[in-house]
């Protein structure tokens, strides 16, 4: 049976023949790029998220604070196995940047951003710079992994083409965009965006791990002999690319290696907007923030500090043997993650008008998979605390909270902090900030004790701008 009947054949047994509409008044191409995309389509899987989705129900009355490896603890086993995993070349990088800057009024893809505080140096080469300086530290090659959207893939990939992949070997970057989803509306119906072309969504941050499995990347990781991968976004120009401290938790050298581990901060107070690490049944799991009940978000303990303090900040590592078990399920390629539902707004094709219509409210459904989800499927798990104002300085809005001018600050009061350590007098503001731009590449340190061995000045007055 050919594709096009195949698929004229699925359609009808869904009760999704009405994407076909329009199929007739085709151009032999385009009516080839409907039943290819179409043919893609897991209608199965489309029906039963369609009638009720697959969101695992959280047992808010048994919830409690998932346990963690606290800051200020003893490292000293930790980092050094983290440090042997770099040497023998077993760990990768993974960034998901499969967004758009448009909510900071960015064209371009949001790892293009200028993103530290006096250079502007865009999200990508922050990131680049510190895998070069990692490579160069423990004498290895750290192989970079990118998941990419359809939307942003090609000006991505031109991106790295015009920077000269910053400096290093082509071969060693892998860029592949994200898989999508069909929306669908709310009386479970496929949408069509153009006669030619469904209406389609990412398929979210835990979608990179479906991705990693189709792209061939996780093959290549197994080729170099790549055990564990960590994970994180694009919007944090904080990110530590390879923490051989958190790489050494995860992948304990005492037999209890985690099959996932994760990064959290303490929240800044009850309303930030992120989700919080917890325990249920057993398993660790992300509530997000906007499923946590009120009273438990402002819930605090004896201390008078939030009982629900652990914030997740999007960083991972994550162990290739677990992905790869993720991606095949029992040998069927099913992929184990759940798609959650989300209502949105989604342009559509509009026969009356004959135009793609932007609709003024939520009209369909969209399905995403969240990468925490991974954690409630992990065999062992573990969750560790880090300094906010060393790794967490995120861009994502144009103005007030996560945006440029607050992680430029956090970037200024880490690189003080750091500064300080040597004897370095920086000005500070009443309310502690560093009353200065101070930017410290990767190439300079890593980490503070990097400093040691660098010629610094003295001080750092109020208004200055300084680039080490």
């Amino acid at each position: 049976m050919d594709t096009e009947s195949r698929v004229t054949q699925a359609l009808a047994h869904h009760g999704q023949s009405h994407v076909l509409r329009h199929a007739h008044t085709l151009t032999p191409a385009a009516r080839t790029t409907l039943f290819a995309q179409l043919a893609e389509i897991d209608l199965a899987l489309i029906a039963r998220l369609a009638h009720g989705g697959e969101d695992a129900a959280i047992d808010f009355a048994t919830l409690k604070p998932a346990p963690y490896f606290h800051l200020g603890a003893d490292t000293t086993n930790a980092r050094a196995h983290g440090e042997s995993l770099l040497r023998a070349g077993q760990v990768a990088a993974f960034t998901v940047a499969g967004g758009q800057g448009t909510r900071l009024g960015w064209k371009g893809p949001k790892g293009t951003y200028p993103s530290t505080v006096v250079t502007g140096k865009p999200l990508f080469r922050v990131f680049a710079e510190q895998i070069t300086a990692a490579e160069k530290r423990w004498s290895c090659a750290i192989p970079w992994y990118i998941m990419t959207s359809p939307l942003n893939d090609r000006d991505t990939l031109a991106f790295f083409k015009d920077n000269n992949w910053f400096g290093r070997n082509p071969a060693d970057t892998f860029l592949f965009p994200q898989g999508t989803m069909p929306s669908v509306s709310f009386d479970g119906k496929l949408m069509l965006e153009t006669p030619s072309s469904l209406a389609v969504n990412p398929d979210g941050h835990g979608g990179a791990i479906r991705a990693l499995a189709s792209s061939g990347a996780l093959e290549d990781m197994a080729a170099r002999g790549i055990r564990h991968l960590s994970y994180f976004q694009v919007d944090n120009p904080l990110n530590k690319v390879v923490d051989p401290v958190f790489l050494g938790l995860h992948a304990s050298s005492s037999g209890s290696s985690a099959e996932m581990s994760s990064k959290m901060v303490r929240k800044r107070d009850a309303e930030e907007k992120v989700g919080v690490f917890c325990e249920s049944a057993g398993k660790t799991v992300v509530v997000e923030y906007s499923d946590m009940p009120a009273h438990l978000t402002t819930a605090l303990d004896t201390d008078g500090a939030l009982r629900f303090c652990a914030g997740s900040i999007a960083i991972h590592a994550i162990s290739i043997e677990f992905m790869m078990r993720l991606t095949t399920g029992t040998g069927d390629g099913a992929f184990a993650l759940p798609f959650h539902r989300a209502k949105k707004k989604v342009p559509y094709w509009c026969d009356l008008q004959h135009l793609t219509h932007e609709p003024n409210e939520p009209n369909a459904t969209k399905f995403e998979a969240f990468v925490f989800d991974a954690l409630a499927l992990a065999r062992t798990s573990l969750v560790m605390e880090a300094a906010r104002v060393e790794e967490f300085a995120p861009i994502k809005n144009a103005s007030g909270n996560d945006s440029p001018a607050s992680s430029h600050q956090i970037q200024s009061n880490r690189n003080a902090n750091w500064l300080e350590q040597f004897g370095v007098k920086v000005a500070r503001r009443p309310n502690g900030d560093a009353d200065a731009r101070i930017e410290i590449s990767a190439e300079t340190a890593l980490e503070a004790d990097d400093l040691a061995d660098v010629s610094l000045p003295r001080e750092i007055s109020a208004g200055q701008e300084i680039v080490l």
